[in-house]
C-alpha cells in the first residue's frame, strides 16, 4: 500500500447540473490512488478519467478536455514531466491545469520544469487534494 494518508471529510456534493460535470484526468501508475481519487471526485460530481501511462497523452487530453488533470512524476512511459511539457506546447492544450504530484523531495523544481500550475507532494491527505484542485480551477 501506498504512503497515501487518507482523510475522508464529508463534502457537499457539487451543485452543478448533470450536464454540466467538471472533468478530471489523472495520469498514475498505482492503482491504488486512482481508486481512491476516483472515489473522492465521483462523490463531489465529478466526471473521473484514469490512466496507468501517459502513452498518447495529447491524445487523450484532446478527446477528453477536461477541467484539470493530475500528472505523477514516474507514470510510464515518458515520465510526468515531459508528458506535462507535450500537453503546453499544444495551443489547443496548454490553458488546461496541471497538477503535478509525486514522492519527491525536490516536487516544486519538478513541477515548475514541467510547466505545471501547481504540486503536491505525497503522501497527501484528501484535504490537501481537494485544495490544490479548487485553488487551480477557481479561476476558469
Amino acid at each position: 500500500m501506498p504512503n497515501l494518508v487518507c482523510i475522508v471529510q464529508t463534502a457537499q456534493p457539487s451543485q452543478m447540473n448533470i450536464t454540466d460535470k467538471r472533468k478530471i484526468m489523472i495520469f498514475d501508475d498505482d492503482e491504488d490512488i486512482l481508486s481512491i481519487c476516483s472515489y473522492v471526485f465521483e462523490e463531489q460530481g465529478w466526471e473521473v478519467y484514469t490512466y496507468t501511462d501517459c502513452n498518447d497523452v495529447t491524445e487523450k487530453v484532446s478527446e477528453i478536455q477536461p477541467n484539470v488533470i493530475l500528472m505523477d512524476n514516474w507514470i510510464p512511459d515518458a515520465g510526468g514531466i515531459v508528458a506535462t511539457q507535450r500537453l503546453k506546447r499544444a495551443e489547443h492544450l496548454k490553458d488546461i491545469p496541471v497538477v503535478y504530484f509525486s514522492a519527491n523531495s525536490d516536487i516544486q523544481i519538478l513541477a515548475n520544469n514541467a510547466g505545471a500550475e501547481a504540486y503536491l507532494a505525497k503522501p497527501f491527505d484528501l484535504h490537501q487534494l481537494e485544495q490544490v484542485i479548487h485553488k487551480v480551477t477557481s479561476t476558469e
